[in-house]
């Protein structure tokens, strides 16, 4: 155990707790996972909250030899230094997840160590910073190995039941299981209507989800197609960079109210989803989709405080085009023109979409494959989930198919349909990791069963070293 370098000695007087709790859970004890020489156990693909909370939960089951890469250079992971843009984390701060239990490992204990448990008491939500610079001090404190700047171009099934992954560059690494920890976008990809795309030139518009340059949008007009959070997270960030103006636009007539994932944070749900029937999947998650989220009250009233800031209801974009004004958007209105288009419109789940899954993914099961819904809860963004296992085990429709997917687990937001909010999802986590822990190391355990039976039938290790009857001495008087 270390201390950390992104504070003082507070943060090292928590290394320490941390160290010892770990010891109390025997966290050090040897492996029990025979090595293949130039293979990994597990390699984790993806280094955010989700990658790490995995890594944290298979060392605590002491399979030590993992590996986690990730894109993005070292202390980037995840969206949160990168193309998050709102303030604060949508989720109450009490929520714990990656810790698996531990308290001192918990976000709360990081920030009281620094500032102590009134400032925790006083907070309302995570800062969007402190949460990425906590993530770096779990790693750190953990020792977790993680690979930087290590794009995974291909996942291919090999003879062994291993898995070779292809970097960038050409290097490759083998690994018995593959867990696929690359959040929201990791089932497919962000969605760009294809009017955007076919109709205008590259630097007149972005998705959420990509670099843009606020400073040089100072004084112009933006658009914002969609009403997600991060519509809102958007505008806001905007506005406070000195753009004039923000309007976001929506189809629905009015912005949703209710946040249906607070009912399922107090309800049994994130835990127990799982354990619902195909039917009942569908049904909850097509009402999850219909009812949709509301901006967080502060991040809405962030941008709505600009002059500038201009919700439009019942707005959605038919056409856009580039004119001589600029960007002009066709609306039921009439049409708007701006400097700058910004897209929350999301994601679309389909494994196809996936480079690295190219090799496998015409095995993987798929909703569609395995469910047939009732005609008015038919829909396709749902069907083309992929049909997942209970441990995050990708699925596939014939025993071929099986063997070249058994060892791959999709640890990302596809696991909506069939694991509910749980793998990308920071209110699930604290159910997801020891579900796919679980999964993993029951794998792992069965492919070298054999070996294991023998050496249980072979076991001889003297534990007992009293012998009877005992020995005939002279008795006492």
């Amino acid at each position: 155990m270390s201390g950390s370098s992104v504070a003082g000695g507070s943060l090292t007087a928590l290394a320490a707790e941390v160290g010892r709790d770990l010891e109390r859970l025997d966290y050090f004890s040897p492996g029990w996972v025979r090595s293949r020489d130039g293979v990994f156990d597990v390699v984790i693909v993806g280094g955010g909250q989700s990658g790490l909370g995995a890594a944290f939960g298979l060392l605590r089951e002491r399979v030590r030899n993992i590996l986690v890469v990730d894109e993005n250079p070292a202390g980037f992971e995840g969206p949160w230094d990168t193309y998050a843009r709102m303030i604060t984390l949508r989720t109450p701060k009490h929520l714990t997840g990656i810790d698996l239990g531990v308290g001192a490992l918990t976000c709360r204990a990081w920030w009281e160590a620094q500032y102590g448990s009134a400032a925790w008491g006083a907070l309302d939500k995570i800062p969007r910073g402190a949460w990425m610079a906590y993530l770096r001090w779990f790693r750190e404190v953990l020792g977790i190995p993680v690979r930087n700047d290590a794009m995974v171009r291909l996942i291919e099934p090999q003879e062994g039941a291993v898995h070779r992954l292809t970097l960038e560059g050409g290097e490759t690494l083998l690994a018995r299981k593959v867990v696929l920890a690359t959040g929201i976008q990791g089932g497919g990809e962000w969605h760009t209507p294809d009017f955007i795309r076919n109709n205008l030139p590259a630097d007149r518009w972005a998705h959420t989800s990509q670099a843009i340059d606020f400073d040089a949008l100072r004084g112009r007009r933006v658009g914002i197609l969609g009403g997600g959070a991060s519509a809102f997270d958007n505008a806001q960030h905007a506005l406070n960079a000195g753009v004039a103006q923000v309007h976001v636009h929506i189809r629905r007539p009015a912005l949703p109210t209710v946040n249906p994932i607070r009912f399922m944070e107090a309800a049994g749900f994130l835990r127990h989803y799982a354990n619902l029937d195909d039917a009942a999947k569908y049904q909850v998650t097509h009402a999850f989709l219909t009812l949709n989220q509301p901006p967080t009250n502060d991040t809405f009233e962030r941008a709505a405080a600009f002059p500038g800031f201009e919700l439009h209801a019942a707005s959605p974009w038919l056409d856009v085009r580039h004119g001589a004004d600029g960007v002009v958007v066709t609306t039921p209105r009439g049409e708007i023109a701006y400097d700058f288009l910004i897209l929350s419109t999301g994601m679309k789940t389909d494994a196809s979409l996936r480079p690295e899954l190219a090799a496998v993914a015409g095995d993987i099961a798929l909703w569609r494959d395995r469910y047939r819904p009732p005609p008015e809860l038919a829909n396709p963004l749902i069907d083309e989930h992929p049909y997942l296992g209970p441990g995050f085990e990708l699925q596939a429709n014939t025993p071929e198919g099986a063997d070249r997917l058994r060892g791959l687990f999709a640890f990302n937001y596809s696991a909506l349909v069939s694991l509910g909010l749980s793998a990308a999802a920071l209110s699930g986590m604290k159910f997801a990791l020891p579900r796919l822990v679980s999964a993993v190391t029951g794998q792992l355990f069965l492919d070298e069963s054999k070996a294991l039976l023998e050496d249980f039938f072979r076991y001889d290790q003297p534990e007992f070293i009293g012998r009877w009857p005992r020995p005939q001495g002279p008795r006492r008087a």
